[in-house]
């Protein structure tokens, strides 16, 4: 694949580039550090396959570029690669393949190139993607060991500290990355009960009031398998109430 990579950061391209040759030294890896050079590149032969795309650039931003490619019969499939996690709905509302939060891990990069590879442009590699229910599943690496866990098996995702905890009915996982991105990916499967917790829809068995529990005003969540509490904050208590009143 022709890829070409947008950042005006020097070490971020360079970066980018290692990754990419550990996942296929058979690439053609170009660089571009703003948009206007990024456009010039993509006029000219060969025809560029994936765009790995930060955000914020000087002078057109990565979103309004990625906007402006999608008006062309055939545009490059759009992988955004960024620090700025909060712009993840607009990427998706872009048609992006997929959504790297910086610093990008190899096994990310791995599965977001393996989705623009199966269909043509953007739009081809989105409708590939497996969507909750249908196999959909979240790498793990745990005391040496990958393996993949079915999003039907999560209770919840919760970020602590650094890392990502996800829970199972039988035990739980140290994951790598960043809670919103996963919201992003999987946002089916899942609902924000709180700033730093996800929890699986699939899951949700009660919403209740107890008031030994300080955050949110005593609002917390039940899962099926699990007899923990999960507190819930204060603007996400009536969206937990609706989703249940649904099932």
């Amino acid at each position: 694949m022709h890829i070409l990579i947008v950042d005006d950061e020097l070490l971020a391209r360079r970066r980018l580039r290692t990754l990419l040759a550990e996942c296929d030294p058979r690439h053609t890896v170009s660089e571009a550090a703003h948009a206007a050079e990024a456009l010039a590149l993509l006029g000219r032969p060969p025809p560029v396959d994936v765009l790995l795309l930060d955000i914020h650039l000087p002078g057109q931003d990565g979103l309004a570029l990625a906007h402006q490619l999608q008006r062309q019969a055939e545009p490059p499939a759009i992988i955004f690669v960024t620090a700025h996690t909060e712009h993840a709905l607009s990427a998706f509302e872009l048609d992006a393949v997929d959504y790297l939060a910086k610093p990008v891990r190899l096994v990310r990069l791995q599965q977001a190139l393996a989705k623009a590879r199966r269909g043509p442009g953007t739009a081809g590699a989105r409708a590939a993607a497996p969507a909750p229910g249908d196999g959909a599943s979240l790498l793990v690496h745990d005391q040496g060991r990958t393996e993949r866990v079915p999003l039907a098996d999560v209770l919840y995702l919760r970020a602590e500290q650094k890392y990502l905890t996800l829970r199972t009915t039988l035990r739980s996982y140290i994951l790598d990355g960043a809670l919103t991105e996963l919201e992003a990916q999987h946002g089916d499967a899942f609902v924000r009960i709180h700033r730093n917790t996800l929890v699986a829809r699939h899951a949700l068995r009660a919403l209740e009031r107890h008031p030994e529990i300080e955050d949110g005003e005593g609002w917390a969540v039940r899962l099926h398998g699990s007899t923990e509490l999960l507190p819930v904050s204060r603007r996400q208590v009536a969206a937990v109430r609706e989703l249940l009143m649904r099932q």
